[in-house]
């Protein structure tokens, strides 16, 4: 399967990760379903095969097919190369219809043509999302805080314009800061907490993760925790208050639930900390406007609006957006699945979203 000379419907985007695969179904240039699937794809390409077979029947059907991917780092590859290599010929494998290979800056690429350009598809997901928004807003910055990261990529002149590329560039410019709200052990962003009125350090274990921190906090959106806790038990309260209290130390006999509570919210503070620090850095960028909005998105969303008050600048959700070419169901899978919903926005309708990417063959 090569890249189709055109686009017909549906068109279904994909965004291949290492925990999760996100897919979205785009018909007419609306979208008319978004799915997001747990996948240990650390385990190797079959446990993709058992994801893609537990997905809604739409995902299997007959389609043009736009592939995103941050998978290839995941360590069952012996490094990016031969994940966007063997992720990509899984795609033109397993999927009905023509497959096209998203490659940011370098377009549309034919899957056997990704692994010559693999530094450009290699976790290139948040690239779809800016060009996606750079279509309708001409100035701004993005901010998709995920399960497991964040991506602050500023859009100019409706452009893309982010400072670095890769995950490595991106890591020494803040446009990618690691840092998510299932999935991040609690000690990635501090090393103490206040508990009754004394300073306590933190101990080096992954206890506990931020989908605890956002369950006690209220914040978690439904279905957003996928994955297995840190201790492989229960997601209750009274369980997630006893990972949270083993962070410092104690039993969860020791406090009450306003005590885990706040340490709770202690600990997203903490969090948000290094995301405000990159943000500010960015939007003080002499090309970015002072009135440029964030525009927000991810499992995250509540966060990054709160950056955005933080910061004193507007927030505008990539799902209202883009609110025309949604279907009223499924707003907030739209808004976590951000890079799947545009890699298959981008090329279902060229002739509306002018400037997207070239194709590759």
């Amino acid at each position: 399967m090569t890249p189709a000379a055109s686009t017909h419907d549906p068109v279904i985007g994909w965004d291949l990760g290492g925990v999760h695969v996100k897919a979205a179904l785009v018909r007419g240039g609306r979208v008319e379903a978004v799915v997001q699937a747990p996948c240990r794809l650390w385990r190797g390409l079959p446990a993709l095969d058992e994801t893609f077979s537990q997905l809604p029947d739409w995902a299997r059907a007959q389609a043009d097919h736009v592939v995103t991917m941050t998978g290839e780092l995941t360590d069952c590859f012996s490094d990016r190369t031969d994940g966007v290599a063997q992720l990509s010929a899984w795609a033109e494998a397993h999927l009905s219809g023509p497959v096209r290979i998203y490659g940011g800056r370098a377009g549309l690429l034919a899957p056997d043509a990704a692994q010559a350009s693999a530094l450009d598809v290699a976790s290139a997901n948040w690239h779809a999302t800016a060009a996606l928004i750079g279509r309708h807003a001409a100035n701004a910055l993005l901010v998709d805080i995920g399960s497991t990261t964040a991506d602050l990529i500023p859009i100019v002149g409706g452009r893309p314009a982010a400072a670095g590329y890769s995950d490595a560039e991106r890591l020494e410019t803040g446009e990618l800061v690691y840092s998510g709200v299932v999935r991040t052990p609690v000690l990635a962003f501090t090393a103490s907490a206040p508990f009754k009125g004394r300073r306590t350090g933190m101990m080096a274990e992954t206890f506990a993760t931020t989908a605890d921190v956002y369950r006690l906090t209220g914040d978690l959106p439904e279905g957003a925790d996928q994955q297995h806790s840190a201790d492989m038990k229960g997601k209750s309260i009274p369980e997630t208050e006893i990972r949270l209290a083993r962070m410092i130390g104690r039993d969860h006999a020791e406090g009450t639930s306003a005590d885990w509570r706040a340490l709770a919210a202690h600990f997203s503070e903490c969090q948000l900390r290094p995301l405000h620090d990159a943000a500010a850095i960015l939007l003080s960028r002499p090309d970015i406007a002072a009135d440029a909005p964030l525009v927000v998105c991810g499992a995250g969303r509540f966060l990054a609006e709160r950056l955005a008050r933080r910061l004193g600048r507007p927030s505008v959700a990539l799902t209202d957006l883009i609110a025309p070419f949604l279907a009223e169901d499924g707003a907030d899978w739209a808004s976590t699945c951000g890079p799947a919903v545009a890699v298959a926005l981008l090329v279902a309708d060229p002739a509306r979203l002018q400037g997207a990417p070239k194709e590759t063959s």
